[in-house]
C-alpha cells in the first residue's frame, strides 16, 4: 500500500473507538487528499487539545479550564449531583439540556474481574462537595451493566450516611446499556422518571 508514514497514520486512527482498519484507511485517504484544509488543521487542533485540555479537579470532566465550565457556572443547581461513569456519559446527559445540577465522573465502575476497586474511582471530590455544598439529591446515572449495578449499590452504602436523597435513572436505559450511546430522548426519559434507590 503506502509508505511507513501512511501505515502509521492508519494504525493510529484504527485504535480510535468506532474506527477499524477499513474506516481508518478511508479517513487517512480523506486527510491525505486535502492536507492543507483537513490534515494540518486537525493536527493543530490535536496538538492544541493535548496542550490545554485537562481533567476538572472538582467533577472529573475534560475542559480547557479547571474548574470546568459546568463547575464554574453559578447558575447550576448545587442541590443535585449526578454521578456518571465516564466523561462521555456526562456529555451525553448535557446534550439533553434537561439536567441543570452538578456532575461527578467516577472514571469507570467497580469491576473485580478487571481489577478496578473503590480506590480506582474518583469519589473523593464528591465527598468533599457533599461536605461544603447543601446537596439534597444524588442521582446515580450509571450503566445498566453488572459492574454499573455493583457500583450503584456500593455508592449507595457510601452516600447513605450523608442523609441526602439518592435516586437513580430508570425508564429507558436497557440492561447492558451504556449512557454514552443512548439517544437524547432515551436519556431525557431516564432522567425525568428517576426513582429512589
Amino acid at each position: 500500500m503506502g509508505g511507513p508514514e501512511i501505515e502509521r497514520l492508519i494504525a493510529l486512527l484504527s485504535k480510535l473507538p468506532g474506527l477499524g482498519p477499513r474506516s481508518a484507511r478511508r479517513a487517512t485517504l480523506a486527510l491525505l487528499k486535502q492536507p492543507q484544509s483537513r490534515m494540518l488543521p486537525l493536527a493543530q487542533a490535536l496538538q492544541h487539545a493535548a496542550d490545554h485540555v485537562k481533567i476538572c479537579s472538582e467533577c472529573g470532566n475534560l475542559d480547557s479550564s479547571d474548574p470546568c465550565v459546568i463547575c464554574s457556572n453559578p447558575d447550576r443547581n448545587d442541590e443535585q449531583i449526578c454521578i456518571v461513569e465516564t466523561v462521555g456519559d456526562l456529555w451525553a446527559l448535557e446534550k439533553t439540556s434537561i439536567f441543570k445540577g452538578r456532575y461527578q465522573v467516577l472514571g469507570g465502575s467497580l469491576s473485580p474481574l478487571s481489577g478496578i476497586g473503590p480506590e480506582d474511582l474518583n469519589i473523593t471530590p464528591l465527598l468533599h462537595r457533599l461536605e461544603k455544598l447543601e446537596v439534597k439529591e444524588i442521582i446515580l446515572a450509571l450503566g445498566a451493566t453488572v459492574d454499573g449495578v455493583t457500583t450503584m449499590h456500593w455508592l449507595y452504602d457510601q452516600l447513605l450516611p450523608y442523609g441526602v436523597k439518592i435516586t437513580r435513572v430508570s425508564q429507558g436505559i436497557p440492561m447492558g446499556g451504556s449512557l454514552e450511546v443512548m439517544d437524547e430522548g432515551t436519556l431525557t426519559a431516564a432522567m425525568t422518571t428517576r426513582r429512589s434507590v
